[in-house]
């Protein structure tokens, strides 16, 4: 089976507005593709910084997103981003990461799923995804145990296998998110999408791909 490697980050907009894309590649591809998530670590300060450091960019940036992919942002994230000064924001990408990774083990098929849900409970709901309460409610949507998985959040494993993800983007050469790749072979990565790009596009991409493996194997 291929997979899909789905290069993202619970903090990138973009990303947001790429969800639903990616959801429904899952849904149609399911029986056909594995689909990867893979976390980028797009934000990894070494001095935490305030939301106030990059509020004045995305109080722009968020428009061009809802209008390109037809998202919503919520009015509780987007009140961190007009009221700046009163938010206890510190973005961080590494829990969120972490987070995915533990997920990933508990349930493998459902990874896209799970980058949305995050996605959308930072950028609807508002959660802060640095703040341990921001995953409870998904750990009861999953059934995954409390427990179980707070004491994983803070081991040093999984955050070793967070950043291994981060080193696997960089190996992917992926610079940007959203990105997404194929992988026919060992060796051979097709890159689907540098950025956004609509349902259509994508999955038209896939089907070239098929079609061009379809045909070199034909041939053997």
């Amino acid at each position: 089976m291929f997979t899909i490697y789905y290069c993202y980050d619970a903090y990138c907009g973009w990303c947001y507005g790429f969800s639903p894309v990616m959801s429904k590649l899952a849904a149609t591809y399911k029986d056909k593709i594995h689909f990867e998530v893979l976390s980028g670590g797009m934000i990894l300060p070494e001095q935490p910084k305030h939301i106030g450091v990059t509020a004045g960019y995305i109080a722009e940036a968020y428009k061009v997103v809802e209008e390109r992919t037809g998202i919503k942002f919520g009015q509780d994230f987007l009140w961190h981003i007009f009221n700046p000064d009163d938010s206890d924001w510190f973005p961080n990408s590494e829990k969120s990461a972490i987070a995915m990774c533990i997920f990933k083990e508990y349930f493998p098929e459902d990874q896209v799923a799970f980058a949305s849900d995050l996605q959308y409970g930072l950028n609807f709901e508002g959660r802060d995804l640095t703040d341990d309460e921001a995953y409870r409610h998904l750990l009861e949507k999953y059934q995954i145990p409390a427990e179980e998985f707070y004491s994983k959040l803070h081991s040093e494993d999984y955050k070793q296998k967070a950043y291994y993800e981060f080193q696997l983007c960089k190996q992917l050469q992926v610079t940007g998110f959203p990105a997404a790749l194929i992988q026919v072979a060992e060796t051979k990565f097709y890159l689907l999408s540098r950025g956004y790009s609509d349902y259509d596009t994508m999955q038209l991409r896939i089907e070239n791909v098929l079609k061009e493996v379809d045909q070199v194997n034909g041939h053997r």
